[in-house]
């Protein structure tokens, strides 16, 4: 009877291992739940977390010249205790900031054949403007050094007209394809998405594949959900382009404006930023739900 028993025992273990399990104080825990999955990369509650993010202007032709000029600050949502962080490439009145830059390090890296889930509200404070959001596989000196070109899965707000592409963006938001951008599209109404309004916050998930690019990597899809258009959640893009595909595991969020020249500035309109979350694999659930 007792050899028996203890043939149970061992079989009882080896099914809870098998299954993922953990034994803790004699009680079976599961699978650590999704709520303690999300990796938190910033949500602004705290006013002291803008000094964990590098904020510099690295193309600065405002004239006169302002040092510093680009706003990137901490404020609190009228009516509520919420607080969320602004960003605009310089003040009312002040033209010439072409690349604003402010990133973070990630709490973990995503690894080269990794898949994660990048989760962020945004909401257009006003056009016209020129806004890119993003993750990047450079340190932080690559980063200051190729602006732009330090990001790899990337989201575009703007209204700018684009020269070399002959072509006027309207504010709806882009993602990167082939050597440029393309509209989000609205597969309900078989159409692309409209321009994203302003005062409005919006979800969006971006999932990060990181794999190589002959295993199909470098690539990422979007969903979006916020204001008329995006009730509920929705996919409205699928396999956008890495900008660089460097094929290096991805340590930074990275955000980046440009108020445009001085003879011809794009405008000076922010975009609030909030929650900006990571989890490992493809998660469509929201962090907020938990946090």
């Amino acid at each position: 009877m007792k050899r028996k028993l203890i043939y149970i025992t061992l079989l009882t273990a080896l099914i809870i291992l098998a299954s993922g399990c953990v034994i803790v104080n004699d009680n079976i825990s599961i699978e650590p739940t999704i709520e303690e999955k999300w990796l938190k990369i910033d949500d602004f509650e705290s006013t002291s977390s803008l000094n964990e993010w590098t904020i510099v202007d690295t193309f600065n032709q405002t004239q006169p010249m302002i040092d510093n000029p680009q706003v990137t600050e901490i404020r609190k949502e009228a009516n509520t205790d919420n607080h969320f962080l602004i960003k605009k490439p310089a003040p009312e009145g002040v033209l010439g900031n072409r690349k604003a830059l402010s990133f973070k390090r990630l709490p973990v890296a995503i690894e080269v054949g990794e898949t994660y889930t990048l989760y962020t509200r945004v909401n257009v404070e006003a056009f016209p403007n020129n806004h890119v959001l993003g993750l990047s596989n450079l340190n932080p000196q690559g980063i200051i050094e190729n602006d732009y070109n330090s990001l790899e899965p990337s989201l575009r707000i703007t209204d700018r007209y684009d020269g070399n592409v002959d072509f006027k963006n309207d504010g709806t938001l882009a993602v990167r394809k082939g050597d440029w951008y393309d509209r989000i599209y609205n597969n309900k109404t078989d159409s692309y998405a409209m321009p994203m309004e302003t005062g409005t916050w919006y979800e969006i998930w971006t999932v990060v594949n990181n794999n190589k690019l002959v295993d199909g990597g470098q690539k990422y899809d979007v969903y979006i959900r916020g204001g008329k258009e995006f009730p509920t959640q929705q996919k409205v893009y699928t396999g956008a382009d890495f900008r660089m595909k460097r094929e290096q595991p991805i340590t930074y969020f990275y955000a980046t404006c440009n108020g445009g020249p001085v003879d011809t500035p794009y405008g000076n309109g922010g975009v609030r930023y909030d929650d900006l979350y990571l989890v490992k694999g493809r998660v469509l659930a929201s962090p907020l739900q938990y946090y």
